[in-house]
């Protein structure tokens, strides 16, 4: 039996080893969900619903325990797994409130004894193929609103975070949901591809474009239905109104948080030349303000990179940077960390003069640093904001709304903010543009994604 190694990013140190499931296993559990799931589907709502409620009573329970195991295999700092848990029992509470009239049949025409309607059946079996940077957001998103609408699902966590994905499946198998229902796939990509092989009805991923790209063109002649959350070089504009400093401050944080890897950190910001100085001093300030420590500690900011890889990115995109002459205001190297050089640690870095020459500006960074460009005016802006293959997030500061509609209106992204930033609601569907991907989740239209329409024509006789 090969086994997965999950190792600690802050120290290097082994955690465990989990049983892989290869090819055969995985084509045992999707057949196992394939019988299973007609009968899930048959479960009055009321059950299946009573099933999530009591799956997020669990994890309320052990919020607590579910953070340290999340901080331990992903190096997010503790303090960002607690937020990140209990905004998934919000997303929670969502669903659970829109799924019963996601599902009702609607009628849409009713005259001279013919009737029209549209009933909502689920897909049948998923699978989602998750992310390690935060796995209840991104795992929630899919299997919460699948599982509600009647959908089986093979849940593959990432690589990067498979105790997670484990204790998803234990506390859904102990809150009733059947375990042949929801199935948890442990492994790395050949785990993935074995999971493509299946016959699914419905394929979401969530992770980088050369892999959403793969997905697609296994799965593209197929007709499955797909879902791929890609990545983002998420821009934002201050424009010559703005506060400099309450923006700074903002996307200081919309740019760091958990270390820069979410799929909306602030990756370019755009700053008009009247405010451009005093908003780089201020944001200067609010960085090097941020903790790096020990990831289990209460008050460490900046935790490790999850994945080592990722270190030789961050350090190419420096050197690219500074040979095309950008200049480094902060960091650009990687940090020694607070155990002695063992990690994966990356200062934070902030660079200023830079152009899209630079593939700080252009390639998705997914680590803490931030590229800063001087603009002279509107127009300029959204040229720059718009001068990329990606189309995930994209944000203005100004006091003005009419303003900030003006220049959002004009620049293509699936998620658009005014005055904040690297923000998601349960309410709002999350999609993106170009190479951020295809389809999407939360909102009512993330729980109806799960379901297929079926055309009702009745005439009465």
């Amino acid at each position: 039996m090969k086994l997965l190694n999950v190792n600690n990013p802050a120290t290097e140190e082994l955690i465990t080893q989990l049983p892989i499931d290869d090819g055969a296993g995985v084509a045992i559990k999707a057949q196992k969900a394939r019988t299973a799931q007609p009968a899930w589907a048959a479960t009055p709502l009321v059950q299946r619903r009573a099933c999530i409620q009591t799956f997020r009573a669990l994890v309320e329970k052990e919020l607590d325990d579910l953070a340290r195991t999340m901080t331990l295999e992903t190096g997010k700092p503790l303090a960002h797994s607690r937020n990140e848990l209990n905004g998934f029992l919000g997303r929670i509470d969502f669903f659970l409130s829109q799924a019963e009239s996601v599902l009702q049949t609607q009628t849409v025409f009713n005259q001279d004894g013919m009737c029209e309607q549209i009933e909502h059946i689920p897909l049948g079996v998923i699978g989602n193929i998750s992310a390690w940077n935060y796995p209840w957001f991104v795992g929630g998103n899919v299997f919460v609103p699948a599982l509600l609408m009647g959908n089986a699902v093979l849940y593959k966590p990432s690589e990067f975070a498979p105790m997670t994905g484990l204790a998803m499946a234990r506390l859904l198998h102990a809150a009733g949901v059947p375990q042949d229902v929801f199935a948890a796939l442990i492994g790395a990509a050949d785990t993935g591809n074995a999971l493509l092989a299946q016959a699914l009805d419905g394929m979401f991923f969530t992770g980088s474009l050369a892999t959403g790209q793969h997905i697609a063109n296994v799965m593209g002649p197929r007709m499955t239905k797909l879902q791929l959350e890609l990545g983002g070089k998420d821009p934002t504009y201050v424009c010559a109104d703005a506060d400099p400093v309450t923006a700074a401050q903002s996307l200081a944080d919309g740019a760091m948080y958990n270390a820069g890897q979410s799929c909306c950190s602030v990756e370019r910001v755009y700053v008009h030349a009247s405010v451009h100085d005093r908003f780089v001093q201020a944001l200067l300030e609010t960085v090097r303000s941020f903790k790096m420590g020990d990831p289990l500690a209460a008050d460490t900011y900046l935790g490790p990179l999850t994945r080592a890889p990722q270190l030789q990115v961050l350090e190419a995109q420096v050197a690219d940077a500074l040979a095309k002459g950008a200049r480094c205001l902060l960091g650009g190297q990687r940090a020694v960390g607070p155990f002695g050089g063992r990690g994966n640690w990356f200062n934070a870095t902030v660079f200023d003069q830079v152009d899209h020459s630079m593939a700080l500006m252009r390639e998705e960074s997914f680590g803490p640093i931030l590229g800063i460009q001087k603009v002279d005016d509107d127009a300029q802006a959204v040229r720059w904001m718009n001068d990329t293959a990606y189309g995930l997030t994209a944000g203005v500061y100004t006091p003005d709304e009419a303003h900030a509609r003006a220049v959002l209106s004009q620049v293509r992204a699936g998620t658009v903010y005014w005055n904040c930033c690297d923000r998601v609601s349960p309410r709002l569907p999350w999609s993106g543009w170009g190479h951020s991907g295809m389809g999407l989740t939360l909102s009512r239209e993330g729980l109806a994604t799960f379901t297929r329409p079926k055309a009702w024509h009745l005439r009465s006789v």
